[in-house]
């Protein structure tokens, strides 16, 4: 009778062993792993500044400002 593993252990191995075994994919995780990062912490910095610490002072004066954005019908 062949040993049962808890549920969880055996989707890790799964993923384990399948990422140890990878030869092309590795690179590919690479590459994305950079995208993902120039995407997220070098594209953030200067196309995506923070508009309410900028131009608010307290978090009360932000959440009156979203507040009146959503809210706004125009």
């Amino acid at each position: 009778m062949a040993m049962k593993r808890n549920i969880f252990k055996r989707v890790f191995y799964f993923y384990y062993d399948g990422f140890r075994n990878m030869t092309v994919g590795k690179s590919l995780w690479l590459i994305i792993l950079i995208k993902l990062f120039i995407m997220f912490a070098v594209l953030r910095i200067f196309f995506f500044p923070n508009f309410l610490k900028s131009n608010f002072d307290t978090d009360k004066e932000r959440s009156d400002h979203v507040i009146e954005q959503l809210t706004n019908t125009k």
